[in-house]
């Protein structure tokens, strides 16, 4: 019943309509660039690297994993929601304009952990239109990147902060469905590290080795999409 309100919610919205280009699982090729590629990736805390130590976070291990044909750039700010009606929207962050203005060749997004609060989620009707204009915002960049839509980290429980697992269980739902119906790259981040609660030490924000393992699953994503179980998206030639 909620996905089916959710698909009727985003058909209303013209969700399906957009950026419909043809699937293609080809990988991003710094061969075809004459910069490194530039990786912008938008989240929160979990991205930004709360309780880690300076480049710990998953962004610095993701761009040590690549080399240096990438340039990957950490844009999280902690405690924000991708809901606009959420208590601290990622919209309104001087980051999300910076992020815009890097003029990325890939956008990887994981945001939904904060949205997953009660006093949050209570907005859920409006988390597939929100999402899908984040994605909008970035698509329409002059750099036309492509655009990496993460299922969000596993949350052992009972969770953490208000954040929990069932919510999180329904935006997957929703990803997946933005992610066919709007041709976009899907990372799991989910599946790979659900039996690991180990890395996830306050059952919410991954440990150095858990930054680690987000990082190569985002790498394999980036590099070899048809290689993690998940239909690829659009493939934009960068640069």
């Amino acid at each position: 019943m909620f996905m089916k309100k959710i698909v009727r919610l985003s058909l209303a919205a013209g969700l399906i309509a957009t950026g419909a280009v043809a699937a293609s699982a080809q990988p991003l090729n710094p061969k075809e660039c004459s910069h490194p590629i530039r990786v912008a990736c938008v989240g929160d805390s979990i991205t930004y690297g709360i309780r880690l130590r300076r480049g710990l976070d998953y962004p610095a291990q993701l761009q040590k994993l690549l080399g240096t044909n990438w340039d990957v750039r950490n844009f999280g700010v902690s405690g924000r929601t991708l809901l606009r009606h959420g208590d601290l929207p990622y919209w309104r962050e001087k980051t999300f304009t910076n992020a815009q203005a890097f003029q990325p060749d890939a956008v990887v997004i994981l945001l939904g952990a904060n949205d997953s609060k009660p006093h949050n989620w209570k907005y859920h009707a409006e988390f597939a239109g929100d999402y899908a204009d984040m994605v909008n915002v970035f698509r329409h960049l002059a750099s036309q990147p492509r655009i990496f839509v993460c299922r969000p980290t596993p949350v052992p429980e009972p969770g953490n902060y208000g954040i929990n697992e069932a919510t999180e269980q329904q935006q997957i739902n929703i990803i997946d469905y933005l992610a066919d119906t709007m041709n976009l790259d899907k990372v799991d981040l989910y599946a790979p590290l659900k039996d690991r609660p180990q890395l996830f030490p306050d059952r919410v924000h991954p440990n150095a080795e858990g930054a680690v393992a987000m990082a190569k699953v985002v790498e394999q994503g980036l590099t070899s999409p048809g290689l993690i179980g998940e239909t690829p998206g659009v493939h934009h030639t960068v640069c």
